[in-house]
Parts: C-alpha cells; sequence; structure tokens
C-alpha cells in the first residue's frame, strides 16, 4: 500500500496539471467564439467548463484522449484503417524485424570488437559516429534508397530500426564481453582452455546481464525508429500521428502516442521477464 501512495501522487498531480494546461490553451478558442457571437466574456468556470471536449483542441483533456484511445482500440473491427490495433500490429512487425536485425548485428559487431584491435580501432568509431545523425533527418534518405532497390515497406522501417536498435548492443556487449576478471581469464589459460571454451564458459555468460540492460533500450529505440520510419507509410502509428496533424485532430495524436508508449512499456517488461528467466537458469538470478 505505501508504494502505491508515492505513484497516486505523481499520478494525480500530472492529471491535474494538465488538466490546467488545458483549459489555458483551450481557452483562446474560447473568448474567440464568444467575441464573434458577440456575446458577453464568460466567467473563468464557463471557459473552463467549455474547454473540456472541444472537437479540435489545442491540447486535449485527459478524458478525451483516454475515450478516443478506447474507442480506436475496441470499438473499431481490428480489420479497419483507423482501428488502433491495426496500426500497431504494423508498427510491431517493423519494430520485431528491425530490432532481431540489430541486435544480431550489435552481437556480432561486439565479438569483433572485443576479439580484433584492428577492428575496435576501424568498427567502433563509425558505429559512435552513426548515431550522430538525427534519425529523423536520416530515415527520408534510407527510405528514398530502400525503394529504389525494391524493398518493402516492412523491410525498410525494419532497417531504420535496425539502426537505432544496434547500437545500445554494440556497447552493452563490448562491455559484457570484457567484464571477467583478469583472475578468472588467468585460470582458464592456466587450464589451457581454448578460445572457443573461454568465450562459451566465460565471456558469454558474464555478459548477460549487460545484454539485457541494452536490449531494454535497444527495443524501445528499435519502436522510435519503426515509428519515425511509418512517417513515410500508410499504415502504422507513425502514419497515424501524420495524419492525425494533417488534418488537426489531437486527440488522435495524443491517442496513438498513448498507445505507443504502452507499447514501449510491454515490450521492455517483456525484455526484463525474460532477463530474469535467463538469468535464473544461469545461477545469476537479480
Amino acid at each position: 500500500m505505501k508504494s502505491i501512495v508515492p505513484i497516486l501522487s505523481v499520478l494525480l498531480t500530472i492529471i491535474a496539471v494538465w488538466y490546467a494546461a488545458a483549459v489555458w490553451m483551450n481557452a483562446p478558442w474560447v473568448y474567440d467564439q464568444a467575441a464573434r457571437a458577440e456575446q458577453t466574456v464568460p466567467r473563468p468556470w464557463q471557459v473552463a467548463q467549455a474547454t473540456m471536449n472541444q472537437d479540435r483542441p489545442v491540447l486535449p483533456t485527459p478524458h478525451q484522449v483516454i475515450s478516443e484511445l478506447l474507442r480506436s482500440t475496441f470499438g473499431l473491427p481490428v480489420s479497419s484503417k483507423k482501428s488502433l490495433v491495426y496500426h500497431a500490429w504494423v508498427t510491431i512487425s517493423g519494430t520485431l524485424l528491425g530490432f532481431v536485425m540489430g541486435t544480431t548485428l550489435g552481437v556480432l559487431l561486439a565479438v569483433g570488437i572485443v576479439y580484433s584491435r584492428s577492428m575496435e580501432m576501424s568498427v567502433l568509431p563509425w558505429a559512435i559516429a552513426s548515431q550522430m545523425v538525427p534519425i529523423i533527418a536520416l530515415a527520408p534518405m534510407l527510405a528514398v534508397v530502400m525503394h529504389a532497390v525494391g524493398a518493402t515497406p516492412l523491410m525498410t522501417k525494419a532497417v531504420i530500426s535496425a539502426y537505432l536498435s544496434f547500437f545500445p548492443v554494440v556497447v552493452g556487449m563490448v562491455k559484457g564481453l570484457r567484464s571477467p576478471e583478469v583472475m578468472q581469464l588467468d585460470l582458464l589459460q592456466t587450464y589451457a582452455a581454448p578460445g572457443g571454451a573461454v568465450f562459451w564458459k566465460l565471456r558469454l555468460p558474464s555478459s548477460m546481464p549487460y545484454f539485457f540492460a541494452s536490449v531494454k533500450v535497444g527495443i524501445a529505440a528499435s519502436l522510435v525508429g519503426a515509428i519515425v520510419a511509418e512517417l513515410n507509410q500508410q499504415a502504422g502509428l507513425g502514419a497515424r500521428l501524420l495524419q492525425g496533424s494533417y488534418y488537426g485532430q489531437t486527440t488522435q495524436i495524443w491517442a496513438a502516442l498513448f498507445l505507443s508508449a504502452i507499447l514501449a512499456a510491454v515490450l521492455v517488461m517483456l525484455a526484463g521477464r525474460i532477463e530474469r528467466r535467463v538469468l535464473a537458469r544461469m545461477g545469476m538470478a537479480r
């Protein structure tokens, strides 16, 4: 019970601030409508009431966002192009494919960097430099290139997701593979253990906590990459966000944002659950 009180306190504070901001940002429309109708200036409580359920609010209220989220998620057929379930599935498919691609690439690069000094000097700086380019600027260029080579929208989205997700895995795995102590490595050398045994029996198990920590970051980054890629596509949560901005449907935008945040939280929690099970099987439960 004590752990719930702080969470509820923060949640109620956010909701209160949100409602206050909605009243403040939507109030100019109320005053403008009153002036156009040559009515008296509305009183504060009338302004607050009028800003609660506007059709095209600057900032929708929490209950408007929740209502739109429920309607778009449960109130429409899954196959409908207006259903957030449909768009979420399109986004998740690209996210997971890109995450698998990025994670695989990240692990392979990390192994090469740990075992090859020349690869560390040549590849790691480029991997770091690649993250300096804003994805919002890079995504359209990648989309054009992928389209030119005949790639499907799913593969285009997966490549952009992989681009964002591979770097945390590279950094985490390099740290993890180098985490064994010198005494442990010397002990295996004393027993004349081959390089493969050192990797599978010592380096890889030691890297698992670092790997899963980077996976949690990578899966969230992969979702961001998929959403950004969908700004140039016809379906997905990114496309839904862009459509809402075109037609001034701010409630639609916020509902898609909320669902994106929920999906990110679910993916990270799923990664955490897998981490606990894997580490427990390896005797490293935390």
